[in-house]
């Protein structure tokens, strides 16, 4: 009977530690439940932190955008519209003499001395165009 008293005591003991060690590690799981749950919530607020302030930039972004778009399109001062009318109306005035020009159909359009320095600028151009054209063919028939 001792036998089984003493081994109801060690049994009790056993017992004793096992619900020791429990209660312990469901104090552990809470804690760690705890931390677990303040981590979420941290990481919530952060998030929610972090999408205002790309919200906030991104409506600084778009105003900014629409400033210089209102900037781009504003309208330039009288003086810059008078001068780019007279420009514009000086081009169409002179197309069709520098067409006919440049087409070889005419004269040059303002003088006889520049006619003879415009040939000579319209031939030396050709020339430097064929001359590239010519070398270009060469060095891919020397690569190939």
């Amino acid at each position: 009977m001792t036998s089984l008293f003493a081994e109801e005591i060690c049994l009790s003991k056993r017992h004793e530690e096992i619900v020791s060690q429990r209660l312990m590690l469901l104090q552990q799981m809470e804690n760690k439940l705890g931390d677990q749950n303040k981590e979420k919530a941290s990481q919530r607020q952060a998030a929610e932190n972090a999408f205002k302030r790309n919200l906030s930039l991104l409506k600084d972004i778009e105003a900014a955008e629409e400033s210089l778009q209102t900037r781009i399109h504003a309208l330039p001062p009288p003086e810059v519209v008078s001068l780019e009318t007279l420009y514009w109306a000086s081009v169409e005035e002179y197309i069709p003499k520098w067409e006919q020009f440049l087409l070889g159909r005419a004269p040059y359009p303002i003088g006889v001395e520049n006619q003879i320095e415009a040939e000579n600028t319209i031939q030396n151009k050709a020339a430097i165009a064929s001359s590239h054209t010519v070398s270009k063919n060469l060095s891919s028939k020397a690569e190939h």
